[in-house]
């Protein structure tokens, strides 16, 4: 496979979070100030989406290139432990379980190491490389939305066989359920491959999306999820991949794919809020990613960063999956990277937005 194809599978999207300092600090909701009200249970976190959530469930598909299982990826996880998280550490969906005090870590509901316990605090359905529309998981030989559909319909008969059915109820129920999905729509389906272009133009794409982005969700409902937050697309433009691509010379933020984004965005937190209005009991909330990704990006020294348009991983503008490998060197001080391949960021930028998407989000959920 070609290093320009390469580019088009994994996920791209650059939703991040931290703290303050270092790659290793906790992120509790006490640190943020965050109060659940003493009536409230959040007994599990359950995630679906690409690979900017994803922790492991691609690691036994070998057809794939979203695939990240080997090093330099996890240089600074537990000891330096590639475990196929698209990271240089801790991806977000680990940093919510985290910043919820339910364990340490997310783990991949594909692992063949899972333990019954481990359901009962929730999993993690995402893959590297999937969208909304369902080609793009077609593309990228990944298992797509609906097929992490399929494995969450037997995770709830797995949890009912361990704890019953009034207890799976419960747990589903209250739940915290992220959604994180359409940047590999938009920046590789659409803009990169061209393979939508001969069919929509934008603002038909974005409706197409946002018709399979709503299906799922009812869906989500209809299983019994109430507590939904919804990711909306990142400045994408602005990843550095992306930036190679279709930045021009200077390698400036591809503007047409940022407006795509944004147009998306806008139809996705519509339906967003029209879901949480008419289906009864629901706490659907849409999380705004573009916004303060672009920030950090953009006022990336206010944040302690020093180099925000390149990876840490080889030269920082393409090297993503396999092309970001043992053979590539590396930033001396991940720490400095807003991302850490062209398409990921590092956990201390992932430790970044969410501290902001909680504290702006968060109540919404209660």
């Amino acid at each position: 496979m070609d290093a320009a194809r390469a580019i088009v599978l994994p996920c791209i999207l650059c939703y991040i979070l931290m703290c303050n300092d270092s790659v290793g600090e906790d992120l509790t909701l006490k640190q943020m100030k965050l109060k659940i009200p003493a009536n409230v249970s959040v007994p599990a976190v359950i995630v679906f989406g690409d690979s900017i959530v994803d922790t492991g469930n691609n690691n036994n598909n070998f057809i794939t290139f979203a695939r990240c299982n080997f090093l330099p990826y996890g240089i600074d996880f537990q000891g330096g432990r590639a475990t196929g998280r698209f990271s240089n550490g801790k991806v977000p969906a680990d940093l919510v379980v985290e910043a919820f005090g339910i364990k340490e870590l997310l783990p991949p509901y594909m692992d063949p190491s899972l333990e019954p316990n481990d359901l009962l605090t929730g999993v993690n359905f995402a893959a590297g490389g999937v969208g909304y529309d369902p080609l793009t998981s077609e593309v990228a030989a990944v298992e797509s939305l609906s097929d992490q559909m399929e494995q969450f319909k037997g995770y709830i008969e797995k949890l009912k066989g361990i704890v019953g059915e009034k207890r799976t109820n419960f747990i589903i129920s209250n739940s915290l359920i992220l959604v994180v999905a359409g940047s590999n729509d938009i920046s590789s389906t659409y803009f990169v491959s061209g393979i939508r272009k001969l069919h929509f133009d934008v603002p038909s794409y974005t409706d197409f999306l946002l018709n399979h982005a709503s299906q799922f969700f009812k869906e989500l409902y209809g299983l019994g999820a109430r507590r939904i937050g919804v990711f909306g697309v990142p400045a994408i433009g602005c990843v550095p991949s992306q930036r190679t691509i279709g930045g021009g010379i200077g390698r400036h933020c591809a503007e047409n794919q940022n407006q795509a984004a944004e147009l998306f965005n806008s139809k996705l937190s519509a339906e967003t809020n029209h879901l949480r209005h008419t289906l009864p009991n629901s706490k659907f909330v849409y999380i705004d990613v573009y916004n303060p990704l672009l920030d950090i990006i953009t006022n990336s020294n206010k944040y302690g960063f020093e180099v925000a348009d390149k990876g840490c991983c080889g030269t920082g503008l393409v090297e993503v999956t396999k092309l970001c490998n043992k053979f590539q060197r590396t930033c001396t001080d991940t720490s400095k990277y807003v991302f850490w391949d062209s398409y990921h960021p590092t956990e201390r930028a992932n430790r970044i937005l969410l501290q902001q998407l909680l504290t702006q989000s968060a109540s919404g959920f209660f």
